[in-house]
């Protein structure tokens, strides 16, 4: 704080603006089985090994491996809060917690409608470092929630790949083994596999070719998923 006067005016007092710390943001996308959550866990560990106060969010829609935590493919565990939206995150975990933390992981991040605001108030006015790990696109290979409208708001953005199912290369996108079209049908390898760019066309011209058949002869469901997975 300054205090300046003169001979003509009143004594000003000038203070000067107390800025917070603004924090960062973090996005790691790619399809299924590409290891996100993996990556995600390892970047929060590593900041907690460094001292800092982390706290694990997913959504509760997601059950697969546990309630309470979130779980990678291959079973490794770290607790966290299940939430419907993260709006609600502050006011569950307490105000005076949250003043105390450093890092906030958010897993299954296409499931949460207020992903934008909640990331850009964490970053930019508690100072936060929010870490992200989502899934860029559906099995349509068209947006899936809102993770792609976090992008202009990240210091980085991860993309990872996985290996295709049928051949072993890499893996930018996720096919859906069954007729099922909603947009959200949680589930693991019994109804999704990453596969290669041509895998994913030929697949999807073979659910096409199956489905009119089906609709044409009224066939059994079940005949789609046999048909698919006999795809070269």
């Amino acid at each position: 704080m300054t205090f300046s006067s003169s001979a003509k005016d009143p004594i000003c007092v000038t203070t000067k603006p107390n800025y917070r710390p603004t924090g960062e943001i973090h996005v790691i996308i790619g399809p299924m089985f590409a290891g996100k959550t993996t990556a995600l866990l390892r970047r929060v560990k590593l900041e907690s090994n460094d001292g800092r106060n982390v706290v694990m969010i997913k959504s509760s829609k997601d059950t697969r491996y546990a309630v309470d935590a979130v779980v990678t493919h291959d079973g490794t565990k770290f607790p966290c809060w299940a939430l419907p939206d993260l709006s609600s995150f502050k006011h569950r975990f307490g105000l005076d917690a949250y003043e105390k933390v450093d890092v906030i992981g958010i897993d299954e991040a296409q499931f949460f409608d207020d992903l934008y605001d909640f990331c850009r108030n964490a970053a930019d006015l508690d100072g936060k470092t929010v870490i992200v790990a989502g899934l860029d696109g559906d099995y349509l290979r068209k947006s899936f929630g809102s993770v792609l409208d976090i992008i202009p708001l990240a210091d980085t953005v991860t993309k990872l790949t996985a290996r295709c199912e049928l051949c072993n290369k890499r893996a930018f996108f996720t096919f859906r083994k069954t007729s099922e079209t909603e947009t959200e049908l949680i589930g693991g390898a019994d109804l999704y596999m990453p596969v290669c760019r041509q895998h994913y066309v030929n697949g999807q011209s073979v659910n096409e070719a199956a489905k009119m058949v089906l609709d044409f002869h009224k066939l059994p469901s079940s005949l789609i998923l046999e048909t698919t997975l006999v795809t070269p």
